[in-house]
C-alpha cells in the first residue's frame, strides 16, 4: 500500500491548496453526474452512495451536490463516459488511469502523449490491471481521539478483507460488494475517513531510485493537470530520500 498512499500525499504537498481543492471538486462533480444517471436514490445506487460519501469527505457544499442531483432528476444528461487506460510508466511501472470524458479522442491523445513523454507506453485493456486488485479503500488518520486497535478490531469484525497500519494511518481494504456497508459502519463508529474510494491496489511494488522517482512525480503532475483524468494508480514506491525532501 505504500506506493499508493504516499504518492498521493506528495502530490498534495506539491500543489497549492485552493487550486487542488477546486480541481478535486470538479472531479467529484463529474463522478456525481455519471453516478446519478441511473438513479438519484443512493439506497438503490451504490455508485451514487460512494460518490456522495466522497463529496461529504471533501466538505463539498450541499448546494453543489443538490444542483447535480436536480439536473439528473430532471432527465438532463451530460455526454460523459468512463474510460480506463493501462500502460507502463517511468521505471517500467504499471499504471492505471481512470478518466471521465465527453471527448474520447482528446483524452486519449493527452494520456498517450504523457506516457510517451516520460518513456512509457499505453497498452491494451487488461495489459496491467491483472497486476492489481480492484478493492474498496478506506483510510483513517490516527489521532489522539482514534485508537488504532479499536479501528483494526472493528474493521476486521465487520468483514474487512485486509487492514494495514502505516505512518499514523489505518488503511482498510474491502471487496467492492461490501464497500458501502463497511464504510457506513466505520463512519457511524469513527466519523468520516480521510479517504474513501474504489481503488486499484497493486499485488507487488517496484522500488524507484531517486531519478526515476523525480520522473514519476513529473509524470503524475502532468496527468493530474489533464482535465478528464479522475484517478491514477501505480505499482511503485517512491525513493525514501526523495520522500524526506517533501516531508
Amino acid at each position: 500500500m505504500a506506493g499508493h498512499s504516499k504518492f498521493k500525499n506528495i502530490m498534495h504537498r506539491k500543489g497549492a491548496q485552493d487550486k487542488r481543492r477546486a480541481k478535486k471538486f470538479a472531479r467529484l462533480i463529474k463522478e456525481l453526474q455519471v453516478a446519478a444517471r441511473s438513479s438519484v436514490d443512493p439506497d438503490s445506487n451504490p455508485r451514487l452512495r460512494t460518490a456522495l460519501s466522497a463529496c461529504k469527505a471533501a466538505n463539498m457544499p450541499k448546494d453543489n451536490i443538490q444542483r447535480v442531483l436536480n439536473k439528473a432528476n430532471s432527465g438532463e444528461q451530460d455526454n460523459i463516459e468512463d474510460i480506463r487506460y493501462e500502460g507502463f510508466g517511468p521505471g517500467g511501472t504499471a499504471i492505471i488511469v481512470e478518466a471521465l470524458t465527453d471527448n474520447r479522442n482528446r483524452t486519449a491523445s493527452e494520456v498517450r502523449s504523457t506516457f510517451t513523454k516520460y518513456n512509457g507506453n499505453l497498452g491494451e485493456s487488461g495489459s496491467v490491471s491483472y497486476m492489481f486488485k480492484n478493492l474498496g479503500l478506506i483510510i483513517y488518520d490516527v489521532t489522539d481521539d482514534l485508537n488504532i486497535d479499536d479501528i483494526l478490531d472493528f474493521a476486521i469484525e465487520c468483514g474487512a478483507a485486509d487492514v494495514n497500519v502505516e505512518e499514523n494511518k489505518v488503511e482498510i481494504l474491502t471487496s467492492i460488494p461490501d464497500f458501502n456497508e463497511l464504510r457506513d459502519k466505520l463512519e457511524q463508529r469513527f466519523g468520516l475517513p480521510e479517504q474513501c474510494e474504489i481503488s486499484w491496489i497493486p499485488e507487488n511494488y517496484i522500488n524507484l531510485d531517486e531519478e526515476k522517482s523525480i520522473s514519476m512525480l513529473k509524470f503524475l503532475e502532468v496527468l493530474d493537470n489533464c482535465e478528464d483524468v479522475q484517478n491514477v494508480f501505480g505499482n511503485f514506491n517512491l525513493n525514501p530520500h526523495l520522500l524526506e525532501k517533501y516531508n
